[in-house]
């Protein structure tokens, strides 16, 4: 009876499984946008060496895996603790989004954040130095991993079922591998952004900087809006 059995029920739990992965993946993609934020951040890279490149990107991957499994398990006792509610998470969130984008986009197009050619040429590891300090906030937090993250962890984990049951495991598990299928994806572009720029050139890096900052500001402006819209409704 249970060989029966066997063959109908594991087909149906993987399909399950690999379905809300890619709910998973579908409705964090366009909230976290590798490739937008790669472009955003590679200024801060463009002094870096290959292996030192290779050492901040895989912090920031790591932050942003930190931030999304803690959204996912203890965001809502976190909030709670302090308080605070999701649309505030969202408006607090935009605002610091596009304050990132505003910077960008009305800083000096031919420096490097908070870096400059004095310092570059008597300091060989000065640029990681600098840099070591923002890989959290505000590369990874709010740039790669902001409010709108949070907040879709937010919601595909409130549709999970009860605590302990069958179901909550593989919804858990189904969410975890969407997070990790992310962050290779942000390890991936944020690595190697370089060579897509230097394809565009001068030129077109200035090109993609200026519009991918513009649409960071943007997407700050949406998820503020967001949450104010909730908030005023309330």
């Amino acid at each position: 009876m249970n060989i029966q059995q066997a063959p109908v029920i594991m087909p149906a739990f993987f399909n399950s499984f690999i379905h809300l992965v890619f709910i998973g993946i579908i409705a964090l993609f366009p909230v976290v946008n590798p490739i937008g934020s790669a472009f955003m951040v590679s200024p801060y890279f463009q002094s870096l060496s290959t292996s030192e490149k290779r050492k901040a990107v895989t912090k920031i991957v790591f932050y942003a895996f930190l931030i999304c499994t803690v959204s996912l398990f203890a965001g809502h006792w976190i909030l709670e603790l302090f308080g605070i509610s999701i649309p505030i998470v969202q408006l607090a969130g935009g605002i610091m989004i596009c304050k990132m984008g505003w910077e960008f986009l009305s800083g000096n197009e031919e420096k490097t954040p908070d870096q400059s050619e004095e310092t570059k040429e008597n300091e060989p590891f000065a640029a990681y130095k600098h840099l070591k300090d923002k890989l959290f906030y505000p590369i990874t937090f709010p740039v790669t991993t902001g409010a709108g993250t949070i907040s879709v962890l937010f919601t595909l984990s409130a549709h999970s079922s009860t605590v302990g049951s069958a179901n909550y495991y593989v919804n858990m598990a189904a969410i975890l591998v969407s997070i990790l299928a992310m962050c290779i994806l942000i390890y991936l572009f944020y690595f190697n952004t370089k060579t897509l720029i230097q394809f565009l050139g001068k030129n077109g890096e200035n090109i993609v900087n200026r519009i991918s900052a513009f649409l960071i500001f943007c997407v700050g402006l949406q998820i503020a809006f967001s949450g104010l819209k909730i908030l005023l409704k309330l």
